[in-house]
């Protein structure tokens, strides 16, 4: 972030909700490459699952537990979905085998991040059962 506001929200603490929004900004600037007839297809639907992960995080944050892990759910899927986009791309021409790899490892590196994260919650939910 280049101006920190003087508002905080605490889910912006978490570092996976960093990386995510990281992730949702590189991808934005990656597809605005793709082709025209892609906009409101593989741009789009790339653009909104990488967004979707953070999103799902920051909206799933102040809820109960359980709400949280089924948000982190979401967003691992949102990711799962990235994968499939970025594959699509890369057979597509419209990204190099390189910016594939590099988008594998961001969504490796997130869904570890997620599942650890969930893992700790669901322990959580488990001992105060």
């Amino acid at each position: 972030m280049n101006n920190l506001s003087k508002y905080h929200f605490k889910f912006e603490d978490l570092n996976v909700y960093q990386k995510a929004i990281d992730f949702g900004e590189s991808t934005n600037n990656l597809v605005k490459k793709f082709p025209n007839h892609e906009l409101y297809a593989l741009s789009s639907q790339f653009r909104r699952a990488a967004d979707s992960i953070a999103l799902n995080i920051a909206e799933g944050y102040p809820g109960s537990d359980a709400q949280f892990v089924k948000h982190l759910n979401h967003a691992i899927y949102s990711a799962n979905e990235c994968v499939s986009y970025s594959t699509k791309a890369r057979r597509r021409n419209y990204i190099s085998f390189e910016q594939d790899e590099e988008n594998r490892k961001s969504i490796s590196e997130l869904t570890k991040m997620m599942s650890t994260l969930r893992k700790k919650i669901l322990e959580r939910i488990n001992t105060n059962a």
